[in-house]
């Protein structure tokens, strides 16, 4: 009797879930050996997260950045399953989705990502706008369209955060509203971009500042309510009017998560070895928002796009090399620069000694992110949409 080959469930078709499954389907396996890959995520979508920001400037399309999983995946062997995930059951190793479908899986690949904890703050999760998805874009973009035909003189944006989303965020709409747009940063720490090099921070500071974006530091939320925020500052409270809130703080894992009996810190990650397994259960994998690791050097790997995308080659051939009896292998995160969108036609980029701003660097962030995408076709349709988007203006002009 044949051996039934091993399934590969892979749960969250984010970065690190849909580039796992693509260099899975890739490796040399033997004819024998093939598993079967299974890619589970609720929405019928993959999305490059990186670009949600052109949606709201009408910069880029959805089909650019949000492609069907179906289409990326017509010429591989990788099974979509659309749903949404209810339990895993790790004793039994099955995937429970919520319309009662079970999926028994060999190894299981967790990159179902973060969500925003939108309830630390009164008000919040009924009034602040997240931005992680399509949905939550296209839930802002019927917002700011409200607003923009309303009989407002200004439209006051408060974005609570100044980090990476809050920073591009704040300047994409500054461009986008203009003079009608009032716009706040808040920040709890003492500067925005903690986490960014001096240029970058010191560059989207002189943007911000041109474009009149007020930063309030060393400033926390105390409330929100349907057309104002309350902020907390050295103890005092301050009331201001505001039309809208976007919430670009917090991580915390998913609930389906939380509940697993595996070890996991107080934002329900999944604490990892360097080989980017669960504590204690060989057969699980994570990566991404999901994951609390520490690489082969020790040092924290960040909740970011470029660490999952790192991770996922490190996944697929860590499973690849279990089923095939060989060493895995750990990961060692390298920080290849940061790239910064501070507006329409406006970036900054700091990568391997290399320091750029301006239109340029808006330029290069594009050619790296086609470079990124899932694969090849999709890589031409949107390429060839960039290059003849210009010329297309130019005539429609004449």
């Amino acid at each position: 009797m044949s051996k039934q080959p091993a399934r590969i469930c892979i749960l969250g078709g984010g970065f690190g879930g849909l580039y796992t499954a693509l260099r899975l389907d890739s490796l040399p396996w033997e004819q024998a050996e093939k598993p079967e890959i299974v890619l589970v995520d609720q929405s019928d979508r993959f999305l490059f997260t990186p670009l949600l920001y052109e949606l709201l400037t009408g910069e880029l399309q959805a089909w650019e950045i949000a492609p069907n999983f179906p289409e990326l995946l017509r010429t591989t062997n990788i099974r979509f399953c659309q749903g949404t995930v209810s339990g895993i059951d790790i004793e039994q190793q099955r995937v429970q989705l919520q319309d009662g479908a079970e999926i028994p899986y060999n190894k299981l690949v967790l990159a179902l990502g973060g969500e925003s904890p939108l309830d630390m703050v009164p008000g919040a999760s009924a009034y602040a706008f997240p931005f992680r998805t399509l949905a939550d874009a296209y839930r802002l973009e019927e917002r700011l369209r409200l607003l923009e035909t309303s009989d407002k003189d200004k439209i006051r944006v408060a974005i609570v955060g100044a980090g990476y989303c809050g920073v591009e965020l704040a300047c994409k709409l500054a461009d986008r509203l203009g003079e009608k747009g009032r716009f706040r940063l808040i920040e709890q720490g003492n500067q925005i971009l903690r986490t960014s090099p001096e240029f970058n921070r010191e560059t989207a500071l002189k943007v911000l500042n041109a474009k009149g974006i007020w930063i309030d530091l060393e400033t926390t939320v105390d409330s929100i309510t349907p057309d104002s925020i309350s902020l907390i500052y050295k103890g005092q409270i301050d009331t201001i009017p505001a039309e809208l809130v976007i919430w670009t703080v917090g991580m915390r894992g998913s609930n389906v998560v939380k509940i697993l009996p595996l070890k996991q810190n107080q934002r329900s990650q999944l604490i990892t070895s360097p080989t980017l397994q669960a504590i204690d259960r060989k057969e699980i994998f994570v990566l991404g928002d999901l994951a609390d690791c520490r690489d082969v050097d020790n040092q924290q790997v960040p909740a970011s796009a470029q660490a999952a995308f790192q991770q996922s080659d490190f996944v697929a051939w860590n499973i690849w090399a279990a089923l095939s009896d060989r060493p895995l292998l750990s990961f060692r995160y390298q920080n290849t620069g940061e790239m910064l969108i501070l507006g329409t036609q406006d970036a900054t980029l700091s990568s391997m000694g290399l320091q750029l701003n301006g239109q340029l660097a808006y330029t290069l962030r594009r050619l790296i992110y086609l470079y990124r995408m899932p694969n090849l076709n999709h890589q031409l349709r949107v390429g060839v949409n960039w290059m003849a988007h210009p010329i297309l203006q130019m005539l429609n002009s004449d």
